[in-house]
């Protein structure tokens, strides 16, 4: 059940009690003759009065929690969206004023027959005239809702999880497709010129799930980049749910991280039939421009690069977060020389993450043995894979090479990685050690967290530097 049927089933019993409540509280023998009075009204009546007003706060409460969960897809909902507000003020105007005048003459005696009258007609008027506009204004989102779905298409194509402050043209990895069953969203429609409180300046990039914007917020004129997701294109309910999960997922999960070298998730929402997280903008080149080259970077600037990037994970896994994509792809170096781990799209909390044996997420040539078998995984897992991204980047090859997807799954399952003293002769004896820890088949036999293996990479720069 969503968030949303949860806050309507809520808001339905918490309207059922608002109607009986009062009634049945002031029929209990013991307040029949209780000796308490308060503006006029005594007994029976006092207590009607203050279990009904409890009953609307509440009911008003509820109110905004199912319209803040309520999603905005362009369609059904964002019309209920948005005649919800004045019906809920017709219906607390409705059984305030019912209640009052079983219970409450006496402050209507006090405020004015006239006066009390006059004031709930104007807010019943007002309540009635919000809601025809909120109607009128909102036909369209409702004819759209009846209108035939366009037809469905005939081929998904399978594509990486793009990168959202990935410069255009370093997108993508050899066989890299995400294995996870992620349907294509197209985005052929016209761009929208705002999301949310942001401006959409132009397009970045485009991938699997939709398209990738620049934005700025005009309150603070900053910039961000806005990745988007097409939530109308999705016909089947299911997928729709798993999409928005992972989507939403990325935003959660990065949203709760505070690090430098970790990208900033500032906001996240969904309007015009469009999913979006804005995020901070970045310029700089990701390591997959430095992978798989045959000359390697030196070591001596590989390391501290690395380095930084288990210190970014031991963070988040601290914080129970798995990233489960690290690749080169997802790691940038910015013109300030800033290193930042990126995309967070398939992570998932470490504490919630439930074993899975039908389907594994992450890119193949850099996920861990575990990973590929479906079982739940922890930061180790993490580690496999930066194992992995430094051995490419020191010895210009995958780790782990095949003729198919199949074949390299099983390799590196069950193949030890090839010594990387056969590409590189000048490696130090502690970071040939520290790589060979990570790349442990066994996450038991690995460093226990990624600030160990900092610790292991910054001492074989000391001794490299010997």
């Amino acid at each position: 059940m969503s968030n949303t049927s949860r806050r309507a089933i809520q808001f339905a019993l918490a309207s059922s009690v608002a109607l009986v409540a009062g009634p049945l509280v002031s029929r209990l023998p013991f307040l029949q003759s209780f000796p308490l009075t308060l503006w006029g009204v005594t007994g029976p009546h006092l207590f009607r009065l203050i279990v009904e007003f409890a009953c609307l706060v509440t009911l008003c409460i509820l109110a905004v929690l199912t319209f803040r969960t309520m999603p905005d897809n362009g369609k059904g909902f964002s019309f209920v969206r948005r005649v919800f507000p004045p019906l809920v003020a017709m219906t607390v105007i409705l059984i305030a004023e019912k209640t009052l005048r079983v219970a409450g003459q006496p402050l209507i005696e006090q405020i004015g027959p006239q006066q009390y009258f006059f004031g709930y007609a104007a807010a019943l008027v007002a309540a009635t005239l919000w809601l025809t506009v909120a109607w009128w204004l909102n036909i369209d989102r409702l004819d759209r809702f009846f209108s035939p779905h366009a037809p469905s298409r005939s081929r998904t194509q399978q594509e990486p999880l793009f990168d959202s402050t990935m410069p255009i043209g370093d997108r993508g990895d050899e066989p890299t497709q995400s294995i996870s069953t992620s349907l294509a969203v197209s985005h052929t429609g016209t761009p929208p010129t705002t999301l949310g409180r942001y401006k959409i300046l132009k397009e970045l990039g485009r991938g699997a799930m939709g398209v990738v914007y620049l934005g700025k917020d005009p309150t603070i004129q900053r910039f961000v980049a806005i990745k988007t997701m097409r939530l109308n294109d999705l016909d089947n309910a299911d997928h729709l749910q798993e999409m928005k999960t992972r989507f939403f997922g990325e935003a959660e999960s990065t949203g709760r991280l505070s690090h430098p070298n970790i990208v900033t998730i500032y906001d996240a929402g969904e309007e015009q039939g469009l999913a979006y997280i804005a995020m901070e903008t970045l310029e700089g080149t990701t390591l997959k421009a430095w992978s798989r080259q045959p000359n390697p970077l030196p070591v001596e600037q590989v390391i501290p690069i690395l380095a930084t990037v288990a210190d970014a994970l031991d963070y988040a896994h601290q914080q129970g977060i798995v990233h489960r994509d690290i690749k080169p792809a997802n790691i940038m170096v910015t013109k300030d020389q800033v290193v930042k781990v990126m995309d967070f799209g398939i992570a998932q909390l470490a504490s919630t993450s439930k074993t899975q044996t039908d389907r594994v997420l992450g890119t193949p040539t850099y996920m861990s043995p575990e990973q590929i078998a479906g079982k739940k995984v922890d930061g180790r897992s993490d580690l496999f894979s930066l194992g992995v991204v430094l051995y490419e980047l020191l010895s210009g090859t995958p780790a782990f090479t095949a003729d198919n997807l199949s074949a390299l799954l099983f390799a590196i399952a069950h193949h030890p990685h090839p010594p990387i003293t056969g590409f590189r002769t000048d490696l130090p004896q502690a970071l040939t050690k520290a790589l060979d820890c990570t790349l442990q088949k066994d996450p038991v036999h690995r460093f226990r967290r990624a600030a160990e293996f900092s610790h292991a990479l910054r001492i074989s720069l000391r001794e490299l530097a010997a």
